[in-house]
């Protein structure tokens, strides 16, 4: 059984402009690493350009923007997605990371952050569970979620009241780290067979 810290990737999907998604991702990227037993890596999808058209042979341009980001993915132990709600759905600019990726998904824990209006980006959540089964990853129950989220920050970027959110947040990462353990200890210990 390994004592390294879990290695875990929260991906800030929003790329629109006047996006408030580096908010809330920063705020819990902070909550992450609080934790001794996690390292964090931010991959803030505005600085990785993926084409939506998929190939096997990608241009120069996508496979230099593929070469800094998959070896990232490839490397986390665990996931969690900072999402917006878009159209009752999430961003395209995750669609696109999901899709040019696979094996980096497989076997491993995903937890969501949602913001948005009244919903809190809930339906966002609710249609990306299937996407990461699809995947073979497996998705933690427990959500933390913004509602009418431009509302719920100070100008200092953190909740204006933390103790809800902090608690959710404590909530999520615990149950990341227990996931994330247990299938970095299968992965490592036999071939996942997808």
């Amino acid at each position: 059984m390994s004592n390294e810290p879990l290695r875990l990737a929260v991906i800030v999907s929003s790329v629109r402009e006047g996006r408030f998604g580096p908010v809330v991702g920063e705020w819990f990227a902070g909550q992450a690493r609080q934790r001794e037993d996690l390292t964090v890596d931010v991959i803030d999808l505005a600085d990785h350009d993926l084409p939506a058209a998929l190939s096997h042979n990608p241009s120069p341009k996508t496979a230099e923007a593929l070469s800094e980001v998959s070896p990232r993915l490839e490397q986390a132990d665990a996931f969690v997605v900072v999402t917006p709600e878009y159209n009752r759905s999430f961003p395209a600019s995750l669609k696109h990371l999901i899709d040019w990726h696979y094996t980096q998904w497989r076997a491993k824990p995903v937890g969501f952050v949602s913001y948005g209006g009244l919903s809190g980006g809930l339906r966002a959540v609710e249609q990306l569970r299937p996407v990461y089964a699809e995947m073979h990853a497996v998705t933690v129950r427990d959500v933390v979620s913004f509602h009418t989220a431009w509302e719920q920050f100070g100008e200092d970027g953190k909740p204006v009241d933390e103790s809800g959110p902090a608690g959710a947040a404590k909530v999520l990462l615990d149950q990341l780290a227990w996931w994330g353990t247990v299938l970095r200890e299968g992965r490592a210990k036999h071939r996942y067979q997808a």
